[in-house]
């Protein structure tokens, strides 16, 4: 028999109540399969799976940046909890008029990984390295066009703070998803694009595109040939993304705590975290991994990069 109230579910102490989680939970994953975000749900729903003796279903949900709201029309049950990063949970509530409200209707549950940004370009391109691209671009002022998962994303606020710092402009072309974007560089539709090492490090590998550099000042383990942007002679030009889980408002808090238990068992399998570092993400420490710090940390992020993207004017379309 299923109840009606989060409490009643939760609690067995009643005759005929259930423990939770008695059914299968949904993952939302807010963007395509094959995006940036996807292999981190996948990881985690196999091995979380195993802790809460329920499957954890992933639903892909693609559009407008991860910003279709199914996590926060969700019954805050315990049963549907969905991933957020950057792109969902901090950018869109800048430039979406949302009709939620990105701290305030959702229940943080884990901090998960934070990945590095790269920089590749097609295979065709003259230059090999990252200064030989920027000269590139000089000659090509205007005509030469970057990839983007859409409007308001980390690759579309890096290009035009990229176009900032060098005085270089050239086109954004938006993707419908991370797969898609990288797509269109490997068929050289276009010339360039930022995004997580998860998904340009297989192609790097592949000889599909080039990689000019990783946006961080150290190089990642799992990609050491690829220079900083220090190294590569843009010092300073730093992004780093992240995801989380979240689940809706009101969600019971035995089951956030039970969500945030298998969240952080299976980010302490030896497996799992390797899986997780040869796609280029780095796990946490264990201190950041509750409700609270996530709850800290999304909110100090929107607080840094509110005011980058209202300075670089970037609106929904």
């Amino acid at each position: 028999m299923q109840l009606s109230t989060g409490a009643a579910t939760l609690n067995a102490s009643g005759a005929g109540a259930q423990i939770y989680p008695s059914r299968r939970i949904t993952m939302i994953v807010p963007f395509p399969p094959g995006g940036t975000a996807d292999p981190i749900g996948r990881i985690l729903a196999d091995r979380m799976q195993t802790t809460l003796g329920q499957a954890v279903v992933v639903e892909n949900i693609a559009g407008a940046n991860g910003s279709i709201g199914r996590l926060a029309r969700a019954t805050g049950d315990g049963y549907t909890i969905g991933l957020g990063g950057w792109n969902t949970n901090v950018a869109n509530a800048v430039i979406y008029n949302l009709s939620y409200d990105t701290v305030d209707d959702f229940q943080p549950v884990a901090l998960l990984a934070t990945f590095p940004i790269m920089l590749v370009g097609r295979k065709s391109l003259p230059a090999d390295n990252l200064k030989d691209f920027i000269s590139w671009l000089k000659v090509k002022q205007g005509k030469a066009t970057q990839a983007s998962v859409g409007n308001g994303s980390m690759g579309h606020l890096l290009g035009a703070h990229f176009q900032a710092q060098t005085g270089i402009r050239f086109q954004h072309v938006r993707y419908r998803g991370s797969a898609a974007a990288m797509q269109g560089v490997m068929a050289e539709q276009v010339d360039f694009l930022f995004d997580s090492p998860a998904s340009c490090q297989p192609q790097i590998r592949a000889g599909s595109v080039k990689g000019y550099a990783v946006l961080a000042p150290s190089r990642l383990a799992s990609s050491p040939e690829i220079p900083t942007v220090d190294e590569a002679g843009l010092p300073g030009f730093y992004a780093t993304n992240w995801v989380g889980f979240y689940a809706p408002k009101h969600t019971p808090p035995e089951a956030v705590s039970k969500l945030n238990a298998a969240s952080t068992t299976a980010l302490a399998d030896a497996s799992v975290q390797q899986r997780i570092a040869a796609i280029g993400f780095v796990i946490p420490p264990a201190d950041q991994q509750s409700p609270e710090a996530l709850a800290a940390f999304h909110k100090a992020e929107i607080a840094k990069w509110g005011p980058i993207i209202r300075a670089a004017n970037i609106k929904a379309e």
